[in-house]
């Protein structure tokens, strides 16, 4: 599985992931969330250099030029809740886009090994298309992996990018062992490790509960 770090070079990315993470920046709700989506539109415009194209010609009012334009938009698939904003920025690069919807969510047990529970889906048709699946956080990546053998029954897609704000370590074995080779991996920053309660550290908290505000 290739893996693409976008801090791993100069640029907005380092200032969008410190508004993120600071912890005073983040009672500021809109700004959160703009944060998210801001750098879910840095990403999508590295994921959009690895799409195929075709060249298009334009006619302007002082001549033509030729531009090389998206054989067709990607479909979008994000993960509720926390995925709205950072799927935002996304939406916004690829403005032609079909999106999916899948409700995930952790079912908290202690002494239980973590599950995931799906509730909701609306997904288009993925056979032969360019996949973008969103998720903001990837801690453990069972969410990614159960979402993932989920959408097995809607076509297989010509191409699959799997599109994370921040991973944890731990997050990103299980999809080398469990994802198709030739997936894409594409990180705003890889962080240290999970702690106990399978949280990503440094990380920045709650994605949907910063988005959103707390869940009962």
């Amino acid at each position: 599985m290739n893996i693409f770090q976008l801090n791993q070079s100069p640029g907005l990315v380092h200032q969008i992931l410190f508004q993120l993470r600071d912890p005073q920046i983040q009672q500021d709700r809109l700004r959160f969330k703009f944060n998210l989506t801001r750098l879910g539109f840095l990403l999508a415009a590295e994921i959009g250099k690895q799409l195929p194209t075709t060249e298009q010609q334009v006619q302007t009012v002082l001549g033509d030029t030729t531009i090389p334009l998206l054989q067709q938009p990607p479909v979008l698939v994000t993960v509720l809740r926390a995925g709205l904003a950072f799927y935002q920025g996304f939406a916004d690069a690829f403005d032609g886009a079909d999106s999916g919807f899948i409700g995930a969510y952790r079912v908290e047990s202690d002494g239980e090994a973590l599950q995931i529970a799906l509730n909701y889906q609306a997904l288009p048709s993925l056979a032969g298309r360019d996949l973008i699946l969103i998720d903001p956080m990837l801690a453990t990546g069972q969410s990614l992996l159960k979402v993932w053998q989920n959408l097995q029954s809607y076509g297989v897609p010509r191409s699959v990018h799997i599109a994370c704000a921040i991973a944890a370590p731990e997050g990103v074995a299980l999809l080398q062992q469990q994802f198709p080779p030739h997936c894409r991996l594409w990180l705003g920053a890889l962080d240290q490790c999970l702690n106990d309660k399978a949280y990503i550290v440094p990380g920045l908290g709650d994605a949907g509960d910063l988005c959103f505000g707390c869940k009962l």
